[in-house]
């Protein structure tokens, strides 16, 4: 509901992902929960999904509806959240706003006069707008970074090949600088809890090209800010 109002006011969703109350069913009687049991949470266009198309924001894509889900989407699954929609960009996704022909301009929640930024505009949007707590962007030169800056948000843009690619293999260019998935949310410890639940056994064993390391809460606990000695103190 949530990010149907959103949706009416920014216009970032392209894609409502079918079968996600099936999915909510079938977790309930899951006797493990996953660390993200019960999340919905919002992804890229350009993300693989079953049954759904991966546009990119182009016309060209339009009937290629994609018959698996990406290795990101069944880990996602596989830790019990719900991929519930897939969000706008820039046609091509090498841009800093985020239009396309298909769907239109998506607007930044926080001033309609302004861009949400880009290329994972969409999800800078919505998740800023309060229509979804946690989301899956990429970034190869400031997608995640840009617009979480300009929604108001904490994005995570991780070490390249950290995170299985989104699977869309039909990139009309190739890029000198990998692009990575990463989250986005309203702040660092959902970004964390995130990527716990993705560098997992089920990610490392989909895709074997991604380094079988988990995530290491120790170095995030290190990078919290710590107070000056005694004597700078005043």
């Amino acid at each position: 509901g949530e990010a149907l109002e959103v949706n009416r006011e920014v216009n970032c969703v392209t894609d409502f992902i079918h079968g996600c109350e099936d999915q909510l069913q079938k977790l309930k009687k899951q006797k493990e929960k996953g660390l993200l049991y019960g999340i919905p949470i919002s992804i890229k266009d350009h993300i693989n999904c079953k049954g759904h198309i991966s546009s990119g924001g182009m016309v060209k894509f339009l009937g290629q509806v994609k018959e698996e889900d990406s290795v990101i989407v069944q880990v996602l699954k596989h830790q019990g959240g719900i991929p519930f929609v897939k969000t706008n960009i820039p046609q091509t996704m090498i841009n800093y706003d985020c239009s396309n022909p298909i769907f239109g301009q998506t607007l930044n929640p926080l001033n309609l006069q302004k861009s949400p930024g880009g290329s994972s505009g969409g999800e800078g949007a919505l998740i800023a707008g309060g229509g979804s707590i946690l989301g899956i962007g990429s970034d190869v030169a400031g997608s995640i970074r840009l617009p979480s800056s300009f929604c108001g948000l904490c994005g995570l843009k991780p070490t390249g090949n950290r995170i299985s690619p989104p699977g869309c293999s039909d990139r009309p260019f190739v890029l000198a600088v990998t692009g990575v998935l990463g989250p986005m949310a309203r702040d660092v410890d959902s970004l964390a809890l995130c990527m716990k639940a993705l560098l997992c056994q089920e990610m490392f064993q989909l895709d074997p090209t991604v380094p079988p390391i988990p995530f290491d809460e120790q170095v995030r606990l290190r990078g919290t800010p710590i107070s000056p000695p005694a004597h700078q103190q005043r």
